[in-house]
């Protein structure tokens, strides 16, 4: 681990890193690593070799999506929702999503299927000149997975999500960025270096706790009613933080013109803001 940034990479480079439920259940085990860890205080999640990840291991071919081939597989992973076996996709995608640490999803290569979704849930994507991606689903007879139809128009609006959805064309970073899918498209051998960069700047000049509570906070905004659902969170979180070390620091580093020393754990803090998503009441993770 670099300087506080826990980098996880998908490691099949010899299938394109291919999705697969023994994927699932390892980026759900190092996603709940890098949490319970206040070291780490920022993830990067990124593709080994020359892809990003080019979607569900097609390894069984017209069975692939027969999810009763893989439902002992994905129960385990991810145990079930309304009875039936989790979308090995949403699992990660939600545990992502779920992440108190910001996660930075470094694109460099192709990103199709499982491989476009999983990184929707991460809060910046930056890609590489050499990555595409495809919501490939309905060319392939099936639908969207990992939530993407709720994450999908949040992040670039529901007319663009429906044109890359409903053709299930494969497009190239250029068409990405103009979607705004990624934030930034970078050539291939600085897709590294300018993602250590943006991880470098959180670690080096925030606030953890204020960091984890912030992007809680951000995310479960989202779809709620109201501004004064902000507000009432905001007003509790600014009244317990602004007696906390770090706002003693914060303030106290800017006048004394030196860089903080911020030392709050985010796990002290995290009740309050309520977790994010939260679970509903027909998930079942016991196994039964």
């Amino acid at each position: 681990m670099v300087a506080g940034i826990a980098t996880i990479t998908l490691d099949r480079p010899d299938r394109l890193n291919a999705f697969t439920p023994t994927m699932a259940g390892e980026l759900v085990a190092a996603l709940d690593r890098s949490d319970a860890d206040d070291d780490v205080r920022v993830v990067v999640l990124t593709g080994a070799g020359r892809g990003f990840c080019a979607g569900a291991d097609l390894e069984a071919g017209g069975s692939t999506f027969d999810h009763r081939r893989t439902a002992e597989a994905r129960q385990s992973a991810g145990g079930t929702l309304g009875g039936a076996p989790r979308d090995l996709g949403g699992v990660v995608v939600l545990r992502i999503a779920a992440s108190t640490k910001p996660v930075i999803a470094a694109v460099n290569g192709p990103a199709v299927g499982v491989g476009a979704t999983m990184p929707l849930a991460a809060d910046v994507r930056i890609a590489s000149d050499t990555a595409r991606f495809g919501y490939v689903f309905t060319r392939r007879g099936i639908a969207p997975d990992g939530a993407s139809s709720w994450f999908l128009p949040r992040v670039v609006g529901i007319s663009q999500a429906m044109e890359w959805v409903a053709t299930g064309r494969v497009f190239d970073a250029d068409d990405a960025l103009r979607g705004r899918l990624v934030s930034r498209v970078v050539p291939a051998d600085e897709l590294v270096s300018t993602v250590t960069e943006l991880a470098s700047e959180i670690t080096g000049n925030t606030s953890a706790v204020s960091v984890a509570l912030s992007r809680r906070m951000l995310w479960s905004m989202l779809d709620t009613p109201s501004p004064w659902e902000a507000h009432r969170t905001e007003t509790r979180v600014i009244s317990a933080l602004g007696r906390d070390v770090d706002a003693v620091e914060g303030v106290t580093s800017f006048l004394e013109k030196r860089p903080p020393a911020f030392t709050g754990r985010p796990s002290d803090h995290l009740d309050l803001v309520p977790p994010w998503p939260g679970a509903p009441a027909d998930l079942d993770v016991s196994g039964n």
